[in-house]
C-alpha cells in the first residue's frame, strides 16, 4: 500500500515519494544490472538512469503491474541502449605493427589550439555550472572535479547516499537543460 501511495505522490512531483521508491527499489535494480553487466560502474550508471527515466515517465506507469517489474524493462532497455554505443563505437582490428606505425605518425600532444579550445570549453562548462542551486554546484564540483565517488560524496557534506544519487541526478539533468538551452 506504502508503495501505491508513493507512486501516487509521485506522479505529482512529491520528491519524498521519488526518495522513497529509489530507496526502496535501488538494490533490486543495481543488483540485477550488476549480474547482468558484471561491472559494478555499469551498472551504477544503469541503475542511476534507469530511476532518471522512471521518474521522469513516472506519469505513463500502468499500476496493472508490478512497480519493480517496469523499473527492471527500464534497466534492460538503458542496458541494451549503452550496449549499442558501445558496439557502434567499435573501431577495426589493427596488428601491433600498424599500431606502432600509427603511433609514430601521430603527434598526440595538444596544439596551442587544442589548448585554447579546452580552456574555453571549460570556462563555458563552470559559467553553465554556476547557474545550478549551490547544493548542485557542490555535488557536481566533487563528482567531476574532485573525482570523488557518490560515498565519498555523501560523507562529505553528511547525507545519505541515496540523496547524494538524487542530487546528482536532477544537478546532471538541469545542467544538460542550461546547456541545451544556451547553444
Amino acid at each position: 500500500m506504502e508503495v501505491k501511495t508513493s507512486i501516487e505522490k509521485a506522479k505529482n512531483g512529491d520528491q519524498i515519494a521519488f526518495t522513497f521508491l529509489l530507496d526502496r527499489y535501488w538494490n533490486e535494480v543495481y543488483g540485477f544490472m550488476l549480474k547482468r553487466t558484471e561491472n559494478e560502474t555499469d551498472a551504477e550508471d544503469i541503475s542511476i538512469e534507469t530511476f532518471a527515466k522512471a521518474f521522469d515517465k513516472i506519469t505513463t506507469y500502468n499500476p496493472d503491474f508490478q512497480f519493480n517489474t517496469w523499473l527492471i524493462t527500464i534497466a534492460k532497455n538503458v542496458h541494451i541502449d549503452l550496449l549499442r554505443k558501445k558496439k557502434s563505437s567499435l573501431f577495426i582490428e589493427i596488428t601491433d605493427e600498424e599500431d606502432q606505425q600509427a603511433y609514430n605518425v601521430a603527434d598526440s600532444s595538444p596544439t596551442a589550439e587544442d589548448d585554447l579550445i579546452t580552456e574555453q570549453n571549460l570556462s563555458q562548462l563552470l559559467q553553465y555550472i554556476k547557474e545550478l542551486k549551490p547544493a548542485y554546484q557542490e555535488v557536481i564540483h566533487l563528482l567531476y572535479f574532485q573525482e570523488m565517488s557518490y560515498q565519498e560524496i555523501a560523507d562529505k557534506i553528511g547525507e545519505p547516499l541515496s540523496n547524494v544519487k538524487i542530487k546528482l541526478l536532477r544537478a546532471k539533468k538541469l545542467l544538460a537543460e542550461i546547456i541545451k538551452n544556451r547553444r
